[in-house]
């Protein structure tokens, strides 16, 4: 099995050496193309305006200038366009991609771009209290990770579905189980604008992401699971269309 890598932190981030360390317990087939920057939050983005630049860092190991979905593409369709990759793995994020998150997520992304592609395709995230000085459990990912991986695989994934898979903050031992759960909302606002200074007084903007992590999330979503020290693994589809509206809106517009 051929397993492509990658990520939205970086070439050099901790996280893409755990997922290599994932996809090596499943393949000795790994390939790792991931941004040459840090692209967190870019979500789905693609490079049309730009050109891509791809270099070699070690074997088997490309930095793409680019977001996690041109690294898929470069991957796939370019350095392994020959014999293309039967499974892409995106993460380990540092930190989690639940509820909205997946929306601006660029490790849910390079997943996406991997399903659009038909590959069968898994994100990764590892939750951790970014406010403390406590670094990711990234034992925690390696230890459940591959098993998980596995089984999901020998359940053959549906045409145009992924999976999510976030690891709780907490040690291996402390893991309390497996939740397969669907997308959750955190229920309040996650970003804030924050307003400061240059040095000639001039002001500059970041979008920074609120702290606040209180809420548990409603039962059987993986906002709660993880709230219970559980994984959770979440299949997402491509199509986003919503069933019940789409046939009220037809109802609406049947004279049209």
């Amino acid at each position: 099995m051929r397993i492509l890598v990658t990520n939205d932190d970086g070439i050099h981030s901790d996280g893409l050496d755990v997922c290599a360390e994932i996809g090596k317990a499943l393949s000795d087939d790994v390939w790792v193309v991931a941004p040459e920057f840090d692209q967190s939050g870019v979500s789905h983005s693609l490079s049309l305006n730009d050109p891509l630049r791809l270099r070699a860092i070690g074997e088997r190991r490309f930095a793409v200038k680019g977001t996690p979905t041109d690294c898929v593409i470069m991957g796939s369709m370019h350095l392994l366009k020959e014999r293309r990759p039967n499974l892409v793995l995106s993460g380990v994020n540092r930190g989690r991609n639940t509820g909205e998150d997946v929306i601006y997520s660029g490790t849910v992304a390079g997943a996406v771009e991997g399903t659009i592609l038909g590959i069968p395709s898994v994100a990764l995230s590892q939750s951790y209290n970014s406010r403390s000085d406590q670094p990711p459990y990234w034992e925690t990912a390696i230890r459940f990770g591959p098993d998980i991986i596995r089984r999901v695989l020998g359940a053959k994934m549906p045409h145009n579905v992924l999976i999510n898979i976030n690891f709780p903050n907490c040690m291996p031992n402390e893991v309390r189980g497996i939740a397969v759960a669907s997308q959750g909302r955190h229920h309040q606002e996650r970003l804030r604008v924050d307003q400061r200074n240059d040095g000639r007084g001039n002001a500059y903007y970041w979008i920074a992401y609120v702290p606040n992590r209180s809420h548990r999330g409603d039962e059987g979503t993986d906002v709660a699971a993880l709230s219970e020290n559980r994984i959770a693994v979440t299949p997402l589809r491509l199509d986003m269309t919503d069933g019940p509206f789409m046939d009220k809106l037809a109802e609406l517009f049947s004279d049209a």
